[in-house]
C-alpha cells in the first residue's frame, strides 16, 4: 500500500510474511498464493506491499538461479504484490516449534551473516519496483548480549564497514539504493535504539556511509519503556537514518502483583519464541550535597516464564512483554497492549513535514502463538486479521495527513 505524504514523497505500507514462515523457494511461493494475494484481495486494493522474509535456502535458490529470480518478480507483478523491504532477522528455522535464541545466530561476528545479508540486499535490488529507487532489509542488532564482548564487536563493526561498501557498488551497478536496518531488541547487544547510536555512528565514519540505519520496532521500544519522542530526537542529533519501522504492539500489565493479571499473563508464556519481560522502576535519593536526586532502571528477563516465576522482577510498577500483539485486537482486561506508543511513534515517523521513514511494516508474526482460543483457525481468519491490522494502520497514516494511492 503507498501513500503521498504531505511533502509529496510516498511513504509505503506492508506486512512481513514472517507469519508464514517457509524455509524453501517454493514455500515463500506457496505463501504469495496462499496468504498473500488473499489478503490484498480483502482490502480491495490492486497493489499489496508485503515485507518478504527469505530464508538462507530461499535466498541462496535465488541467488544461484536468475532465472528463478525474475519468475519471482513476475508472479509478484502477476499476484498484484510489491516488495521495497525485506526482514533479514530470522536467518533460517522461524517457523520451528521451538525458535527462542536460535533466531539470533548466526550473528554479526559470523561470515555468514555478512554473506547472507549481502545477498538479501543484491535480491532487493532485483525485486524493486520500477518506480521505486531504494529498499531496505532489517537485520539483527549485531548480536545476543551474553557472548558479545569487545572482540566480538570488533568483528561486527568490520563486517558492517564492509556491508557499507559493498551497498555502494550495489547502487553503482544497479542504480538501486538498498539501505540495511539495525532492529534494537531487548536482550541483545543493541536493546535499545541508544545503544546503536555508537556503534552506527563508527561505521559510517569508517565507511564514509550511511547506508546503515535503524529498524525501529514499536513494540520493541515499548518494552525498554522507551520514550519516542527522546529515542527519535537521539537518533536525529547523531544523523543515524530509519531506514524502516515495524508496527507493532507489545503486552502491557499494568498491576502483575494481582493474581488475575499474573494468570492472564501466563496465558501468553508459550514455548516457540522467546518474550523479553521488562519493568521500569525509580530509584530516589539525595546526593552528598543533599539535592535530591531520582534514576529509573530497567529490570528484566529473558522469557515470560522467568517474569512469572516470581522474584526476577519488581511486581509494584508496570510489566512489558516481547509478545507482537494483534494490532486491532488487544489482549482483554486487566492486560492491554501498547499500542499508544505505536501511535505516538507514527505521529514522529511520518506526520511531520518530512518522513523520517518511507518504509512501515506491520510485524505481527505470534498469530499461531497466541492463547489457544485467540489464534485464527484457518487461512481465511488469518487473512482476515492481518487485513483487519493493516486498515488499522491505514488509517493512522490518513488521520496523519497521508493519502492513499491506488
Amino acid at each position: 500500500m503507498r501513500f503521498r505524504h504531505p511533502d509529496g514523497s510516498t511513504v509505503h505500507l506492508s506486512y512481513c510474511t514472517n507469519v508464514h514462515p517457509a524455509e524453501t523457494l517454493a514455500g515463500v511461493r506457496d505463501q504469495l498464493r496462499d496468504h498473500c494475494e488473499p489478503v490484498r484481495r480483502r482490502l480491495g486494493r490492486d497493489r499489496l506491499g508485503i515485507g518478504l522474509w527469505l530464508a538462507r535456502d530461499a535466498a541462496r535458490a535465488l541467488t544461484t538461479d536468475p532465472s528463478a529470480l525474475r519468475g519471482l518478480r513476475a508472479e509478484l507483478d502477476r499476484r498484484g504484490l510489491e516488495v521495497v523491504t525485506l526482514n533479514g532477522f530470522p536467518y533460517e528455522g522461524f517457523g520451528a516449534d521451538e525458535v527462542k535464541y536460535r533466531v539470533y545466530r548466526p550473528d554479526w561476528t559470523d561470515p555468514e551473516r555478512l554473506a547472507h545479508t549481502t545477498d538479501l540486499a543484491r535480491l532487493l535490488a532485483a525485486l524493486l519496483p520500477d518506480d521505486v529507487r531504494q529498499g531496505s532489509v532489517s537485520t539483527l542488532p549485531l548480536a545476543w548480549r551474553t557472548a558479545y564482548d569487545a572482540t566480538a564487536a570488533r568483528q561486527a563493526h568490520t563486517a558492517l564497514t564492509t556491508l557499507a561498501g559493498r551497498l555502494d557498488a550495489l547502487e553503482e551497478l544497479t542504480g538501486k539504493s538498498v539501505l540495511i536496518a539495525l532492529e534494537p531488541e531487548p536482550g541483545c547487544a543493541v536493546e535499545t535504539t541508544s545503544d546503536a547510536i555508537g556503534p552506527l555512528a563508527a561505521v559510517a565514519s569508517e565507511s564514509g556511509s550511511h547506508r546503515i540505519g535503524i529498524c525501529v520496532d514499536t513494540c520493541h521500544l515499548a518494552t525498554s519503556f522507551e520514550d519516542p519522542r527522546t529515542a527519535l530526537d537521539a537518533l536525529a542529533q547523531a544523523r543515524i537514518p530509519i531506514p524502516k519501522a515495524q508496527l507493532s504492539a507489545a503486552l502491557h500489565a499494568e498491576h502483575p502483583h494481582l493474581p488475575e493479571v499474573r494468570a492472564a499473563l501466563a496465558a501468553f508464556a508459550e514455548p516457540r519464541f522467546l518474550h523479553q519481560t521488562r519493568a521500569l522502576s525509580t530509584a530516589h535519593g539525595r546526593s552528598g550535597a543533599g539535592d535530591s536526586w531520582s534514576a529509573a532502571r530497567l529490570h528484566g528477563t529473558d522469557d515470560l516464564g522467568e517474569a512469572l516465576a516470581g522474584g526476577a522482577l519488581p511486581d509494584t510498577t508496570p510489566w512489558r512483554a516481547h509478545f507482537h500483539v494483534p494490532l486491532h485486537a488487544p489482549p482483554a482486561p486487566p492486560l492491554t497492549s501498547t499500542l499508544p506508543v505505536l501511535q505516538d511513534a507514527l505521529t514522529r515517523l511520518v506526520g511531520g513535514p518530512v518522513p523520517r521513514t518511507h518504509h512501515l511494516e506491520v510485524e505481527t508474526y505470534t498469530w499461531q502463538a497466541l492463547p489457544p482460543e485467540l489464534r485464527p483457525r484457518n487461512r481465511a481468519q488469518l487473512a482476515d486479521g492481518i487485513a483487519a491490522e493493516l486498515t488499522l494502520a491505514r488509517d493512522l497514516l490518513t488521520d496523519l495527513g497521508l493519502k492513499e494511492l491506488p
